[in-house]
């Protein structure tokens, strides 16, 4: 991989060839798959493949494996986006909590009327309604809680690549298709 790839449009990282984005792709789509078959489905020697993933690695790229598991089927049958506005001053104890919470998959810091998205899991409502209402928007950092219950979920990749990202026409921005939320005095008092 070389450091002085040139970028297209953004859309290649530095040091990242195709043959790296060939390894990623193999590696979404199985996880689990060996050196040999890895270097074989790529088209590069067992050593090189064993590197190049080494290299990815430690470049930070690769940052883990895991199993995909079907969430409904493991018991796990109520989904909800959990929109929560933060006190100032008190992200890093939130942030701690919310980490430790097992019920909670992922946490996302946004831009907009909210300031973090959580994807939590429950085995049913009546556990969702506590998790929500009992816990989260009990804490004392949480200011509002908004929660959309996930009706069915489609599809997740487990990642994208930016080789991956079409290029777009670009929109000027007084097409109408953004909204921009104002800021109250009001945010940091509990409602």
């Amino acid at each position: 991989m070389s450091d002085d790839q040139p970028s297209v449009s953004g859309r290649s990282a530095p040091g990242i060839d195709e043959i790296a984005y060939d390894i990623l792709r193999a590696l979404r789509r199985n996880g689990r798959i060996s050196i040999a078959a890895l270097a074989q489905e790529v088209g590069i020697s067992r050593a090189s493949a064993y590197s190049r993933v080494e290299s990815l690695t430690r470049a930070g790229i690769i940052t883990g494996y895991t199993a995909e598991v079907d969430t409904t089927r493991l018991g796990l049958g109520v989904s909800a986006l959990v929109f929560c506005t933060i006190q100032p001053q008190s992200w890093s104890s939130f942030l701690q909590a919310i980490g430790d919470m097992p019920d909670v998959e992922s946490a996302m810091v946004m831009t907009g009327e909210h300031d973090v998205m959580l994807l939590v899991r429950s085995v049913d409502m009546e556990r969702m309604q506590s998790l929500v209402i009992g816990t989260i928007a009990d804490r004392p950092e949480v200011t509002k809680v908004e929660t959309a219950i996930v009706m069915g979920e489609v599809f997740r990749r487990p990642f994208v690549l930016p080789d991956e990202i079409p290029e777009r026409a670009a929109i000027g921005v007084d097409s109408g298709l953004m909204r921009f939320t104002r800021t109250d005095g009001g945010r940091g008092t509990r409602v």
